[in-house]
């Protein structure tokens, strides 16, 4: 009797064993260790960006309805240090949030270094801003309006027309091939965009929408490249179209936009 127990016994702890194993071995059952990682543990540029930038700013930093991210010229006047800071603070009075963790975002200082140092390595061309002097990101110093409207003629009014309300033919009934048809002087618009996001959409330009960068505005005998008091000068004549909210200076070196907001003229998209 004895013996038929122990026998019983054990055949019980085999079929538990052998169950055990074949139950380890079925579909979706979790495999030994971590099988999922963290979200705080993900350090893969492509995965961060593809989580957190891409529904704005587009697919590989392009397409999207915020800044084109892989414009070089725009990744070479920012740097690592304001992409990091805009990336992790985010930008007061726009669409753009706050992802570091201890600005009330979910990433790591880990991972905002990632995407900074991503978005270099995958987009940035610095050899071909080598020997180019680049306009500083931010600049403190007071723009000019009136003579913002001069640079503005100079430079913009082939596509934006003078008054910036949309280039015209001569007739003012159609716009020239490649002319803005919208103007960028929409109050609605301007204020939803702050002074550093027109900064840098002057500076940086759109190459996906043919836009250039500051050193191909002025054409002609009389070309040059826009200097930062030109571009600050724009900015103020441009903030100045805002209806009832005064203007404030960009912080140099910040990375931060100034406290005021603008919007977005039509045609243009939110830079920072």
């Amino acid at each position: 009797m004895m013996r038929r127990s122990y026998a019983w016994a054990t055949l019980a702890v085999c079929a538990a064993a052998l169950s055990a194993v074949g139950c380890t071995r079925m579909p979706g059952y979790p495999k030994h260790g971590p099988e999922v990682v963290r979200p705080d543990e993900v350090k893969d540029f492509a995965t961060l960006y593809a989580q957190n930038c891409a529904a704005c700013h587009g697919k590989n930093g392009t397409g999207g309805a915020a800044l084109q991210l892989n414009n070089p010229a725009y990744l070479a006047i920012a740097g690592e240090v304001n992409l990091r800071t805009v990336t992790a603070k985010g930008v007061k009075g726009t669409l753009m949030p706050a992802f570091a963790q201890s600005a009330g975002g979910m990433l790591t200082d880990e991972q905002i270094d990632a995407l900074a140092k991503g978005m270099l390595a995958a987009w940035a061309r610095p050899a071909e801003f080598a020997a180019v002097t680049l306009p500083p990101y931010g600049d403190s110093t007071p723009g000019n309006a009136a003579n913002g409207q001069k640079v503005f003629v100079e430079a913009c009014a082939r596509c934006h027309g003078a008054d910036g309300t949309g280039a015209k033919a001569a007739n003012g009934q159609s716009q020239p091939k490649g002319a803005a048809k919208d103007t960028i002087l929409d109050h609605s618009a301007l204020a939803l965009v702050s002074n550093q996001s027109l900064r840098s959409l002057i500076l940086a330009g759109r190459p996906d929408e043919n836009v250039p960068d500051w050193r191909s505005y002025i054409t002609g005998p009389n070309a040059r490249a826009l200097t930062s008091q030109d571009v600050n000068d724009m900015v103020a004549w441009l903030a100045a179209h805002r209806e009832d909210q005064p203007s404030e200076p960009v912080q140099a070196g910040s990375g931060q936009a100034s406290a005021q907001t603008t919007a977005k003229p039509a045609g243009m998209k939110e830079a920072q």
